[in-house]
């Protein structure tokens, strides 16, 4: 970090040469030259104590960490296992230290299910994963507080916990049906990452647009946009990360309340198809909504090494194209296999905030990446909310699932298993006649 932490000192150094540096010995400018690591260190830790002041008052709001997934594929869940305790986990990008020093003061926690449960297990599967989330808050009170409201978080900031919320990734865990959205928002889902990386019988995902999927809905079907209709009346933010192209469009042209994303990065700075493009960092500037940059090594230089400087570039790009209000956090900790030098794990914010002052951003800038800028999306869509109508009733037809695990009932249009022996046995005497055998 000594090249990025050099601006200041350089000014100081113009500002003395230019000043007086024609009445300096050769000797006088020697002892100023070595001088210049010291004021680069200097300037560093002045950088770093803005960063942590500022932070002080206004703590991060991360939009994604999958700690979650973590305690299920190491610890099955087991929250009391010895080796689970999140104030001596060391294998995982989070723990109750790791929070405290990086002044995370709201996480919106991951509950996530594979594609793989798609049309199987997946709603039972996300129902455990959310319950492990309000385990936490209970097992470790002290740290977490299990929150559903924006008014909520700034009562955590206030009484020194995380505020810990839920957001479902993956559009899938809702079995495309209306009923388990509204019941997942009363156990406290408070964003729905539309897709996962693949496509629900609604809603296209990002390996569209690489060709690895094909276009089912075009975007978002008649019931994608139901299910869009019903989060906005919910007040739960629609979250884009993960999705195609024609669903970010199609999500942010419809959706009545601003939308997020809730951890992605510049499709400019590393064209990778989970990153946002600049024409739609416009329609995010127009929606008022929030692009909450993801530090996962590919996602932000295309490549297995990247470090905290370019973290940095991502979010001067979305600054620059969709305005300082729309950019925000969403690490991705504990969902990735490489960060960033210098984001190794979530006690690493303050660096970012530093470097983000060192590039001249504003404290009022600064304030609305760390939570402001959250706060008020998350204000917006509750506000939507609250003057939305009675809720959505009409299910997917039957013939847009997989019907191989599932039963019929409430489907009037599904046959049953009289109409088809009927519809049989039609076809068959009307074969025979066909023949001439009747």
């Amino acid at each position: 970090m000594l090249v990025a932490s050099t601006e200041v000192p350089r000014q100081l150094w113009k500002q003395i040469t230019g000043n007086f540096g024609m009445c300096l010995s050769r000797k006088q400018m020697l002892i100023l030259w070595w001088l210049w690591p010291l004021l680069a260190i200097c300037a560093s830790d002045l950088f770093r104590d803005t960063a942590e002041r500022i932070m002080r008052d206004t703590p991060v709001i991360d939009g994604h960490n999958d700690l979650p997934w973590q305690l299920l594929t190491l610890f099955n869940n087991k929250l009391r296992d010895q080796k689970a305790n999140l104030n001596t986990l060391n294998e995982t990008h989070t723990n109750i230290p790791k929070l405290k020093a990086g002044f995370v003061g709201g996480q919106f926690w991951s509950a996530y299910m594979p594609c793989d449960t798609q049309n199987k297990d997946a709603v039972k599967r996300i129902l455990e994963q959310m319950d492990v989330i309000h385990r936490m808050c209970q097992l470790y009170p002290e740290t977490f507080l299990c929150v559903t409201t924006s008014s909520d978080i700034s009562r955590a900031f206030q009484d020194g916990k995380v505020a810990s919320l839920i957001g479902v990734e993956g559009g899938h865990l809702i079995d495309s049906s209306l009923g388990v959205l509204r019941a997942l928002y009363h156990l406290g889902m408070r964003y729905l990452t539309l897709t996962h990386n693949c496509n629900t019988p609604w809603a296209d995902n990002w390996l569209v647009d690489k060709g690895e999927d094909k276009a089912e809905s075009q975007g978002l079907s008649d019931f994608g946009m139901r299910v869009l209709k019903e989060l906005n009346r919910l007040g739960v933010m629609i979250d884009l990360s993960h999705v195609s192209v024609a669903t970010m469009e199609a999500a942010l042209r419809f959706s009545k309340a601003p939308v997020i994303f809730s951890h992605s990065s510049a499709y400019s700075l590393c064209p990778h198809r989970r990153n946002v493009p600049d024409d739609i960092l416009q329609l995010v500037k127009t929606k008022k909504s929030l692009v909450m940059v993801n530090f996962y090594s590919e996602f932000v230089s295309c490549s297995t090494d990247a470090t905290l400087s370019q973290v940095a570039d991502h979010l001067d790009h979305i600054k620059k194209v969709a305005g300082p209000e729309a950019v925000g956090l969403g690490g991705d900790f504990d969902g990735v296999t490489k960060l960033p030098v210098g984001l190794e794990d979530v006690s690493k914010y303050p660096d970012l905030i530093a470097e983000l002052l060192r590039r001249n951003w504003t404290e009022t800038e600064v304030k609305g990446v760390l939570a402001q800028n959250l706060l008020r999306v998350f204000s917006d869509v509750e506000l939507v909310s609250n003057s939305m109508q009675a809720p959505e009733e009409d299910s997917i037809s039957l013939d847009k699932l997989d019907g191989s695990c599932r039963t019929h009932h409430g489907y009037s249009q599904a046959p049953s298993i009289h109409f088809q022996t009927g519809a049989l046995l039609t076809s068959l005497a009307s074969l025979l006649l066909s023949l001439h055998l009747l």
